[in-house]
């Protein structure tokens, strides 16, 4: 892709989010995602292979029912109250609309079937947008219609994506893969507090955005696309694979990394609203995920596959990405956990 079309689409996706983020009428908010998904079409269809052009359809199939339903719901909501802000959604019809559209947007369970196919169809760079930048738009929207949605149903989404984002995950073998059962998962603990704490969930999404940025950037530079690949990443940067390792760890919800931060306080809200049936799950599921997550810094740092004397070892080049955001964020989604008092402040 030449240089001004990169320039344009990636300014599109940005201004699209942007639209959507800062927006207080339906028709604004609906333009934005459309921007947004228009403008990551070609970015996921950048290899020109079957396997891109699939990913890219289903990406543009799913997105677009998505932002039909929210325009329906929008549209259903005008016509009975007459106004077109986004905070006044009165109308039951138009709010359950809205909640699916969103779980179709976000890739949350039972509506996430789209989101492990697209990762996997695309490059390491494109998945790291989709799953982190993509998400920022329906998630402004979830904040925005907070009080208008419906408790029980925004529960039930979060406790079906834990427990589907963990179990997905546990037969995989492609890190694109895992990574997008992550996702979900980390989107469902989001959903789970949204309309309870939504200052929580602000936190648990940038605490996310660190982590999965931190995450794909060390995937990118030791080109790691299966489990089987970071077993031999420790030749090219023993310092990266412990990085990876404990980044992993972070993701899992561990102690004392970052990552457990919001899991602690979701669990601890959860259980001052007596929603206690609700938090053990959470707690379960989130054991399904630190299960891959544990393997694969197993096979990262612990041991070395059986490979022969050709494929064991990675030529050092001088690395082609910049490696200056990875450690910022990989530093982020590790040392945080002591700064919580100061962050809930």
């Amino acid at each position: 892709m030449s240089p001004a079309i990169l320039t344009i689409v990636i300014s599109s996706l940005a201004t699209g989010t942007i639209i959507t983020m800062t927006s207080h009428h339906w028709l604004m908010a609906w333009i934005g995602l459309e921007m947004n998904t228009l403008a990551i079409i070609p970015i996921i269809s950048i290899m020109h292979n079957p396997r891109s052009t699939e990913a890219a359809t289903k990406y543009f199939l799913t997105q677009a029912a998505a932002s039909a339903m929210i325009l329906f719901s929008s549209m259903i909501n005008a016509w009975q109250t007459g106004t077109w802000d986004i905070t006044n959604l009165t109308s039951e019809p138009s709010h359950i609309l809205l909640t699916m559209a969103l779980a179709m947007k976000l890739g949350l369970a039972p509506m996430h079937f789209w989101l492990p196919e697209v990762l996997q169809g695309s490059t390491l760079t494109t998945a790291l947008i989709i799953t982190t930048w993509q998400k920022l738009a329906p998630m402004s929207l979830v904040y925005l219609t907070m009080n208008s949605l419906s408790t029980t149903i925004l529960i039930l989404l979060g406790l079906s994506s834990s427990i589907i984002g963990g179990w997905g995950g546990l037969n995989q073998t492609q890190t694109r893969k895992i990574m997008a059962f992550s996702s979900i998962a980390h989107l469902g603990w989001m959903i789970m507090i949204s309309s309870i704490m939504p200052n929580i969930m602000i936190l648990n999404l940038m605490i996310y955005l660190f982590m999965t940025t931190a995450m794909f950037c060390s995937l990118i530079s030791s080109k790691s696309k299966t489990i089987q690949d970071t077993t031999t990443a420790w030749t090219l940067s023993p310092t990266l694979t412990t990085t990876m390792m404990i980044l992993l760890l972070s993701l899992g919800g561990l102690p004392p990394l970052t990552g457990f931060m919001p899991k602690w306080l979701i669990l601890e809200e959860l259980v001052s609203q007596n929603l206690l049936p609700a938090a053990i799950i959470m707690a379960m599921s989130a054991l399904l995920s630190l299960f891959f997550y544990l393997r694969i810094s197993y096979t990262t740092t612990l041991t070395l596959s059986p490979n022969t004397t050709q494929t064991k070892f990675k030529w050092r080049f001088k690395p082609k990405h910049p490696t200056s955001l990875m450690m910022t964020f990989s530093t982020i989604s590790i040392f945080l956990l002591p700064l919580t008092p100061l962050i809930l402040m």
